[in-house]
């Protein structure tokens, strides 16, 4: 054992004098393996940060939570389908009636009344300050106990406010910054679409990712009692319901949710779902079935690079073996043996591109830096691991021709070489 040791050290020790021989050739010879490896930190540490940060958002709107609305569930590129258009709207009633049955615990209806291209505009103003980017939500007080928007300050719409129609709102934390940036919120009033709402609650400010600006910032949204909204906007009919499955039955809740809408969207026996319902479980999927393929896609492009550089090891490794024949032929006439030749040059190749992988692993350590200045990164333990075990795997593969052919050499050839 002790002996394999030693002829380990001794071929590292003549590998890193071989290199530092050649530095500028070596250091050309590895730029390949540098890009690669390089790539396959910058993508991991993009991908996994971005991963684990559209997982807390997601789970943030609650792990029980079962979204519903007339399309089907999933990322839609493109213009819909003429059939998922014309589905009929989801109603008021339907969300009552998911709210009775016995694996759900909660089901709130959402009139959105956010303003589009197209209808009657409902702005939001105060003190001369006016938005039309602000998301109007209309629902019920229960919406409070799915867990998904917190309140801050303030309380939530009660009951009795609904019942009665009341102007209140709750509004998000971006409209306070807004519409209140000297003062508390709480007991004063905005105006939204010419009438003035008392403002009841102020929710918690949401870090989030996917979403961006405008209507579609989760903190940039106001709450109002549902047949308000209603009354705000009466030409809009878009609902889509939010319902909370029991603790441990969330599969029994999509089955009854599912059995209900058929029977009350009148959806024929054999055909397919004229709805869609979404969990956050099934959003991760949709999500990461995308950023698989991108990573897939990346890997194979940072492949390339490892393949050039492989081959340019190659090549200058059998450079390097018609330059030391003599010397192979010495060694092979003092006792060398062909697998000590192997071994040498071997080694030789894996520490070239070992070196040219810990490059592109510093490289690709700074390159994260700069980009969680951008957007959320992190490099995985596996990233670092498995690209220089596949820096030093492309020396081992594409070596082992120039190492082989070396063994073989004649060492009585070898010595008359000049």
């Amino acid at each position: 054992m002790k002996l394999i040791r030693s002829d380990i050290y001794e071929n590292l020790k003549m590998a890193l004098d071989t290199l530092r021989a050649n530095k500028l050739r070596s250091l050309l010879t590895v730029v390949g393996v540098v890009i690669g490896v390089w790539t396959v930190m910058a993508i991991a540490s993009i991908i996994s940060g971005i991963d684990e940060t559209v997982k807390r958002e997601i789970e943030s709107f609650g792990t029980r939570s079962i979204y519903i609305t007339k399309f089907n569930p999933g990322i839609h590129v493109g213009r819909l389908s003429r059939e998922e258009r014309m589905r009929k709207e989801l109603t008021y009633d339907d969300a009552i009636a998911i709210a009775n049955l016995p694996a759900v615990e909660i089901s709130v209806p959402f009139l959105d009344i956010t303003n589009n291209f197209f209808g009657q505009k409902v702005l939001v103003s105060r003190e001369g300050k006016t938005s039309a980017a602000v998301a109007l939500q209309g629902t019920l007080p229960d919406f409070e106990r799915a867990g998904v928007q917190i309140i801050s300050e303030g309380r939530f719409f009660s009951q009795f406010e609904n019942d009665t129609n009341q102007e209140v709102c709750v509004i998000g934390s971006k409209v306070a910054d807004d519409f209140f940036p000297y003062s508390s919120p709480i007991g004063n009033t905005i105006d939204i679409g010419g009438r003035e709402f008392r403002v009841v609650g102020v929710l918690q400010k949401r870090e989030q990712f996917l979403t961006g600006g405008g209507s579609d910032d989760a903190n940039n949204v106001v709450y109002v009692p549902f047949n308000v909204a209603r009354k705000l906007k009466p030409s809009e009919d878009e609902i889509y319901i939010l319902a909370v499955g029991r603790m441990g039955q969330m599969q029994e809740a999509q089955d009854q949710i599912t059995d209900l809408l058929r029977v009350r969207r009148q959806v024929p026996f054999g055909k397919p779902n004229n709805f869609g319902l979404q969990t956050a479980d099934a959003l991760l999927e949709n999500f990461r079935a995308i950023t698989a393929g991108v990573a897939i896609a990346m890997v194979v492009i940072s492949s390339v690079g490892l393949m050039v550089g492989g081959i340019g090891v190659m090549n200058i490794m059998l450079v390097s073996v018609t330059e030391r024949t003599r010397e192979i032929g010495v060694r092979k006439a003092i006792g060398a043996r062909r697998s000590d030749i192997l071994m040498q040059f071997l080694i030789e190749a894996m520490t070239l591109t070992g070196i040219g992988g810990l490059i592109g692993l510093g490289i690709g350590w700074l390159t994260t830096l700069l980009i969680r200045l951008v957007v959320p990164s992190y490099v995985p333990l596996w990233a670092p691991i498995g690209g220089f075990v596949a820096s030093v795997g492309i020396g081992l593969i594409f070596g082992l021709w120039p190492a082989w052919k070396a063994a073989r050499l004649d060492p009585i050839e070898a010595l008359r070489y000049e």
